[in-house]
């Protein structure tokens, strides 16, 4: 919602001010350049990125509308899952272990977190160190290593689509330039008309270095920007399950475990420790509080 306002604020401003100095609005309006300049980023971006990266990149798109990051609720429940499974580690055989993260979807435990379930990577991720854990014989640093290893290339996946998109803002203003020149040249083949006629052309190819700037530092890069924001929010819950299950390897109880968890969230989207206390005693009884 946030982009739909800050792009009709952008387009009031702008066009207001060109009416307010006497311009007209209809000089800007050349179609052709447009298709010029946004078929050939397009064309660009299709060439550049796979077709995997293509369908992120306008699902990232899409995050960054809605602004998909997550929950104040989503950390508590992330918290809270991680509290009841260092619990059941140490109440239940292996056996019972392996079935509870063999299968999340049937668990108990993972079905008081619905958010967590409900994002599968984040689900895998989790379950992958529960298991290790629950083998008996992983050493602290080593799994600290891995863990690290593991966000860095969850991280590099997660912005490739922020990395294709900025790179199609950078070009642009040379795109338009591209849009500007064919126009010029458009101008100069009817050098002989009126000079009214002359200065049509030369502004509507004006147009294309103007259009070409504005998609760029008023569409494209905010879009983009956002974009981050949001996929670096998604992984920091990665960094939260990480420095939970490493308090608990290092001998941690499971209460001061995800203590080190709910320290790594960012302030604004941190739940106080009450709140951590009552979701973890009383099993997904504490009350949602609002997103940030």
């Amino acid at each position: 919602m946030t982009i739909i306002i800050g792009i009709v604020v952008t387009l009031a401003c702008m066009l207001g001010g060109f009416m307010a100095m006497g311009g007209k609005v209809g000089v800007i309006w050349q179609p052709w350049e447009y298709v010029i300049i946004l078929g050939t980023s397009l064309g660009t971006f299709v060439v550049a990125n796979s077709t995997k990266v293509i369908k992120d990149c306008g699902k990232g798109i899409v995050e960054a509308f809605k602004y998909s990051a997550p929950t104040h609720r989503q950390y508590v429940e992330v918290l809270a899952l991680l509290f009841s499974l260092m619990r059941a580690i140490r109440s239940k055989s292996r056996a019972e272990m392996e079935a509870l993260i063999d299968g999340p979807q049937d668990s108990e435990v993972f079905q008081k977190a619905p958010t967590v379930l409900a994002d599968k990577d984040l689900t895998v991720f989790v379950c992958d160190y529960m298991r290790l854990l629950i083998m008996g014989n992983a050493r602290p640093h080593e799994i600290e290593s891995l863990m690290e290893e593991e966000i860095e290339t969850i991280r590099h996946d997660r912005l490739k689509a922020y990395h294709a998109l900025t790179a199609v803002g950078d070009g642009l203003p040379a795109i338009g330039i591209i849009a500007a020149v064919l126009g010029v040249t458009k101008a100069m083949g009817a050098i002989t008309e009126a000079p009214e006629v002359l200065g049509k052309l030369i502004a509507a190819a004006l147009v294309g270095t103007f259009a070409g700037i504005f998609f760029s530092y008023a569409i494209v890069a905010p879009i983009a920007t956002k974009m981050k924001s949001v996929r670096e929010k998604k992984i920091r819950l990665y960094v939260v399950v990480k420095q939970s299950l490493l308090a608990f390897m290092n001998g941690a109880i499971p209460q001061m475990a995800i203590e080190h968890g709910r320290k790594t969230i960012p302030s604004a989207e941190r739940p106080d420790i009450d709140e951590v206390e009552a979701e973890t005693m009383g099993g997904g009884s504490a009350p949602a509080a609002n997103a940030a």
